[in-house]
């Protein structure tokens, strides 16, 4: 993957871990529940689930491309029609909502791990997601099984990262997202469909 690929990459990824999310606001749940360290269980299984779907993803693209070599641009029209759309639909969500947490028992970490790994994967969705996003940053020339290392750790850092974040100042974010999440999904859906417009056209 060529730097400058990478580097556009990065940022959509980070923009796509700032979008309120099932497992953002389950990483900011078990923060104020069970502390911040606790939490790490809760996004690692999290990361496991949102790599796992990668990986089918791009199964699924692999095979498409060597069926047909044009077949990445129908991916990416298509694709990033569905980012416009998927922008669209964030930006009319109304603001998140999280009832007040008092404290809670804790639970084994294997089990938070769980909650993390079934909240990313339960959503089917976000297999149709990945493989609307993914196409508009793939060689098809170059090797795809590196690309697929690259795509996937860079996510699972950002998005790990941007969970455990959410998890540790979990009492400062979410009044500030209940109070001002309106705002926040529109930055957020806009991005979405500036991606889905942008994507596809560049090269």
């Amino acid at each position: 993957m060529a730097l400058h690929t990478w580097l556009i990459y990065l940022v959509a990824v980070i923009g796509l871990s700032l979008t309120p999310g099932p497992n953002g606001l389950l990483a900011l749940t078990h923060g104020a529940l069970y502390g911040h360290r606790r939490t790490l269980w809760t996004v690692a299984g999290g990361v496991s689930g949102f790599v796992a779907l990668i990986a089918l993803s791009m199964f699924g693209i692999s095979a498409l491309l060597k069926a047909s070599a044009s077949a990445l641009i129908v991916l990416k029209l298509a694709g990033g029609a569905y980012l416009i759309w998927l922008g669209i639909q964030l930006w009319r969500s109304p603001p998140i909502h999280m009832t007040t947490v008092t404290t809670a028992p804790l639970k084994p970490g294997p089990q938070l791990f769980r909650q993390g790994l079934l909240s990313a994967i339960s959503n089917p969705k976000v297999i149709l997601f990945y493989g609307a996003f993914l196409p508009q940053f793939l060689d098809p020339k170059a090797d795809l099984l590196l690309q697929f290392v690259v795509m996937a750790l860079t996510f699972a850092i950002v998005e790990g990262f941007v969970e455990y974040l959410l998890a540790r100042l979990a009492h400062r974010v979410r009044p500030w997202l209940e109070r001002s999440g309106k705002g926040f999904n529109r930055c957020c859906g806009g991005l979405f469909a500036l991606m889905g417009a942008a994507l596809p056209i560049t090269r």
